[in-house]
């Protein structure tokens, strides 16, 4: 499979993704949570799905294309274990989450995963879901839209 292929199959995976989980948390009052905006393209999706959820932005930096720049009061630059307790402190409640943090490396960005699952897991509410591009741990793997091959993506309740 070409590159390019491959990278249509990731991004349809994630959308589909996104969109049964927004449709698993329908009932749960809490927010959603984008970590790593990088061009926004995954943010700006999230809003047109769930245009009444408040969604929350981790990143290391302002990088997007200016139409997907989050609000400022839902934007939390830095590093994402840093975000991750300050959300936890301040009492955020997450009901859907999306992982894509990455430096391209597979086996630092599966290592990066592990480490941040727990500070994850704690932000979380129970039922919630969480999209995922790398494995997490510490949470229960789900089979997620029966259009996406499994592996493809992660998917798991909280």
């Amino acid at each position: 499979m070409s590159r390019l292929n491959s990278m249509m199959r990731r991004l349809a995976a994630q959308a589909e993704g996104l969109e049964w989980g927004r449709d698993l948390v329908a009932d749960l009052e809490g927010d959603f949570l984008d970590m790593g905006l990088g061009n926004g393209r995954t943010y700006d999706h999230i809003r047109e799905i769930a245009p009444d959820r408040r969604i929350w932005v981790i990143d290391r930096a302002l990088n997007c294309h200016h139409s997907c720049v989050p609000p400022e009061e839902d934007f939390l630059q830095g590093e994402a274990e840093d975000m991750l307790r300050k959300m936890a402190q301040d009492g955020t409640r997450v009901a859907l989450g999306h992982y894509d943090f990455g430096f391209g490396d597979k086996a630092k960005d599966v290592a990066e995963a592990a480490r941040l699952s727990a500070l994850i897991r704690d932000i979380m509410l129970p039922g919630g879901v969480l999209v995922s591009g790398q494995p997490l741990e510490g949470f229960e793997q789900v089979r997620g839209p029966t259009t996406v091959a499994p592996e493809r993506y992660y998917f798991y309740r909280t």
